[in-house]
């Protein structure tokens, strides 16, 4: 039996600093949620979460990118569809003026509807833009066929959707010429030449049309896929990062046994040394 120093006392010390450590810990976990709070819990852990963590983040980014891009192709499919509805007007009036039953007079007011209509039609093309970025022309004031658009969609420089450029105004729709027909010009051979135009015109404007109503479900699809991936991603995350209450606990309960256990020993330990004293020295 040694006095001096109290090796008993000592082990049982190490061990309470050990288990104390381990419960201060686990009440970390406990209170944050995570179990991994600090990059010494789980080096490779920590890793491979916060790679998940980006690529979740990146996909919802894209999320967003893609619903303003839907934003942006319904705008100018609304845009269009209010095109095709002047055209259909206009070869209404060019029909009226086709036929004999109609007078010089008649024809000229048909002309200025026109006039005005195509004028309509140009502003629709001026006017419609999404952020500042115009869809149907190249800029407000410039009637040349706008950009292609190239929308992010993807964590990747290559997740890319396209989306063709439109001039859908009276110069892209070949009908510049009848929109700024001179006084008294409409004669009905003149309408009547104009008829297949207008045909060609709304070919020309439905194929704009249908590129954007297929780019739009190209990025609604997207949008689908990348909600169910960002879930998987987080769900993945969630597996590496956040604790496990029900085991966390239990483990948190054995901890504390094992700390009162240790306070215990050091106390016994010291009594023993005691007990030694008071033989001595009675």
């Amino acid at each position: 039996m040694r006095l001096y120093t109290n090796v008993s006392s000592m082990i049982a010390y190490e061990n309470y600093s050990r288990n104390s450590k381990l419960l201060s810990e686990s009440l970390k976990r406990l209170s944050t949620g995570l179990r991994i709070n600090s990059a010494s819990d789980d080096p490779s852990g920590l890793a491979i979460a916060d790679k998940l963590r980006t690529q979740a983040s990146s996909v919802q980014q894209s999320i967003e990118n893609a619903n303003s891009a839907i934003a942006m192709t319904q705008i100018a499919d609304k845009a269009m569809a209010e095109q095709s509805n002047i055209l259909d007007i206009v070869k209404v009036k060019l029909l009226q003026a086709s036929t004999d039953t109609t007078t010089d007079e008649g024809r000229e007011a048909i002309r200025k509807d026109i006039t005005k209509l195509l004028s309509q039609l140009n502003n629709i093309a001026s006017q419609t833009n999404y952020n500042g970025n115009y869809i149907l022309q190249k800029d407000q004031n410039d009637t040349a066929i706008s950009d292609d658009s190239t929308f992010q969609i993807g964590e990747k420089a290559l997740n890319t959707i396209d989306l063709k450029g439109i001039q859908a105004n009276t110069v892209g729709l070949g009908l510049d010429a009848l929109k700024n027909l001179g006084a008294n010009s409409l004669s009905k051979t003149e309408a009547q030449n104009w008829l297949d135009n207008i045909d060609n015109s709304l070919t020309t404007l439905n194929t704009f049309r249908a590129e954007v109503g297929s780019t739009q479900n190209q990025l609604e699809s997207s949008v689908r896929y990348m909600m169910t991936l960002k879930t998987n991603l987080k769900a993945s995350e969630s597996v590496i990062r956040d604790v496990d209450y029900a085991k966390e606990v239990a483990h948190f309960s054995k901890l504390k046994i094992l700390v009162q256990a240790g306070i215990f020993a050091m106390a016994q330990a010291n009594k023993i040394q005691e007990a030694m004293l008071r033989y001595l020295f009675r």
